[in-house]
């Protein structure tokens, strides 16, 4: 522990924070992180930015008369919280009230720092209040932004294996890139470094699950050496459940730790308030890391494995209990659920099956699988060990359902009873017992049960359009342009998958795009499921089994044994995801049950036909999870 002396200067427009090792600036009462002096390096954020564009904590919110409205939040009042040899911990408040209707979004809002004693770097958080009298409104979208200096941040690390060199931000400038089918996505043409030129930059190529957004950011690889890391202990205040995605550090060089996106998701992860609906919540605490190595000798990029020894050590210390705001839940306060999970499905196993790294987690109450929609409480997850056994600790108080799935198995797990959390309550759940949609046993299946279409082929991408830490990568579906392969690879008739002879790994596109007519035309499409039956059963009832991983304004019609007849089922308009142009591999799930009446299906060779009809743009489409079709009861 450092012996430095923590200070706090005010200094009229600006507060400081210092304890010897990190010094902190933040415009006052703004609350916008203008400056982190560390290691010799006066600043590491932006300068050429305005103040406003460094380090802050913004949101895109809609209201009465207001959509998509883009916030930086500001403060209007700074006050000291704690001050003393241990921490310092300061507050910038913005209050709302009815004369800023349709002009602001009507929160408080809380923003929060916090500098502890020996600690190499900070950490913020904020509390988000509506009162039930204010007027309704909605959150697109919320995080924390920081935008670091361009000529020092050139190496970006978010996974062990989803890390690299990155192209300055001029390279993606009108003069030096071409911009594709959307903005985000730039083709470098004539970048700085011409190591980059031929190379697609796209900040959703680096997209995460929630769940593997622990920590990330950036390394200086001038010595000295220097990483500046974004640390997220906890996922409980991030909405959507633990496979949701969202953004994390892209070109600029920029960091950012998000909490509520409609990304991969569409409307249906935006959280809407209603006049009436009193709503509060904590985002964070996230920690911002610094760290640094001046020995010439040493690898720089070991920087990226001491940021990952310091996320576990938060992750232990989580729930933290330096946070002076009453609304943040320490410890005691909290409660712990553990339990055992078990599958029965008769078909695979005549006894019971331990739920191994199945998903278990607390939201607030639904339907099953409602959590993947849940977008205004906290959510609480955790994965079984082989033996099905589950620890939930740190819940904060209330009342919840248990939620599950598995790997493996279709569909969801819901206990039906309500769970409700004290204080320092220890809850010991009975073996539950999922039972899976099941109606016959599996005469033929595609892909594996996961929520996710990465099993399936993904195709190389055009050579003009390569990200190249993709090359030779297991995650090849973050390639650009992928969608515009389908067309080449089939360019008379659309994909035709025959049951025991092909194999979805390389036989089952990773997604039912449309087909590109010419430069601004598409049409939908219709793949074939051919497959052998004998010995049918005409008087009774067939299943198809129908996971989907991802819908973009898709819709699936189901056909069998002829093209031209009605659908035997249609999903209608299903999701927004938008995970074809975001480089996602999947989205929110859904889960169709057909049945198929044995009348319909004929000895020997049988067609199902799937068609996604819908076809105005190139990003409409299905990614499929995992398809099976059952025979009788």
């Amino acid at each position: 522990m450092s012996s430095v002396k923590l200070q706090l200067q005010d200094k009229g427009n600006h507060v400081v924070m210092d304890n010897g090792i990190a010094r902190v600036t933040l415009s006052k009462p703004d609350g916008i992180v203008t400056g982190i002096e560390y290691n010799g390096i006066d600043n590491l954020l932006e300068v050429l930015n305005e103040e406003s564009n460094r380090g802050y904590w913004d949101l895109v919110w809609g209201g009465s008369g207001t959509a998509g409205a883009f916030d930086v939040i500001k403060g209007t009042k700074f006050e000291v919280i704690i001050e003393n040899e241990e921490q310092i911990e300061i507050s910038f408040t913005r209050k709302w009230d009815p004369s800023q209707e349709g002009k602001a979004v009507p929160l408080n809002i809380d923003k929060r720092f916090v500098m502890l004693r020996g600690s190499s770097g900070f950490y913020t958080y904020a509390i988000y209040e509506h009162l039930k009298e204010w007027p309704a409104f909605s959150i697109a979208e919320t995080r924390i932004a920081f935008k670091l200096r361009k000529e020092k941040f050139h190496y970006m690390a978010i996974t062990d294996d989803r890390q690299r060199f990155m192209p300055l931000p001029d390279d993606r400038l009108p003069d030096r890139g071409q911009a594709l089918a959307y903005p985000e996505a730039v083709l470098l043409v004539n970048p700085v470094e011409p190591q980059f030129k031929g190379e697609v930059d796209d900040k959703y190529q680096y997209s995460c699950e929630n769940k593997d957004i622990t920590v990330h950011g950036w390394i200086c690889t001038e010595q000295p050496s220097v990483g500046f890391w974004l640390i997220t202990p906890s996922h409980e205040y991030r909405t959507g459940g633990p496979q949701k995605q969202n953004l994390t550090s892209h070109v600029g060089p920029t960091s950012l730790a998000v909490f509520m996106s409609a990304h991969y998701t569409g409307e249906d992860l935006v959280p809407k308030f209603s006049e009436g609906e009193a709503w509060k919540k904590v985002f964070g605490p996230v920690f911002v890391y610094l760290n640094s190595s001046t020995d010439d000798d040493n690898d720089p990029l070991w920087l990226w494995q001491d940021a990952k020894s310091q996320m576990n050590v938060e992750v232990e210390s989580w729930p933290y209990s330096f946070p002076a705001s009453d609304d943040y839940v320490k410890a005691e306060q909290r409660g712990n659920v553990v339990g055992r999970l078990l599958v029965q499905d008769r078909y695979v196993d005549k006894d019971f099956i331990a739920a191994n790294r199945g998903y278990v987690g607390l939201a607030l109450p639904g339907a099953a699988g409602s959590w993947q929609r849940e977008c205004k409480d906290y959510q609480f997850w955790t994965r079984t060990d082989e033996e099905g056994f589950f620890y939930i600790n740190g819940v904060r108080p209330g009342q919840y359902n248990l939620y599950a799935w598995i790997p493996g198995f279709i569909g969801d797990y819901k206990y039906d009873d309500i769970i409700t959390i004290t204080p320092g309550c220890y809850i010991y759940m009975e073996d539950l017992v999922y039972q899976p949609p099941r109606n016959g046993a599996t005469l033929w299946e595609i892909g594996f049960p996961d929520r996710s279409a990465a099993e399936f082929y993904a195709p190389d991408p055009n050579p003009k359009y390569v990200n190249k830490l993709y090359q030779n990568h297991p995650d090849r579906f973050r390639q650009y342009g992928l969608w515009e392969r389908y067309a080449e690879l089939y360019p008379d008739k659309d994909l035709v998958y025959v049951v025991g002879s092909s194999d979805y790994r390389k036989d089952w596109f990773y997604a039912q795009v449309t087909r590109k007519k010419d430069s601004k035309t598409y049409q939908g499409t219709t793949w074939q499921i051919k497959f052998e039956l004998k010995n049918i059963d005409k008087d009774h009832t067939y299943t198809l089994r129908v996971a989907i991983a991802s819908a973009t304004f898709a819709e699936l019609q189901v056909r069998v044994n002829d093209a031209n007849a009605s659908p035997l089922f249609t999903s209608g308009l299903i999701g927004r995801d938008n995970s074809i142009a975001r480089h996602g591999i999947h989205g929110l799930y859904w889960l169709f049950n057909v049945e198929v009446s044995g009348s319909k299906l004929v000895e020997g060779e049988n067609t199902l036909f799937l068609t996604q009809p819908r076809s105005l743009s190139p990003f409409q489409g299905i990614m499929y999870d995992y398809i099976r079709f059952e025979g009788p009861s």
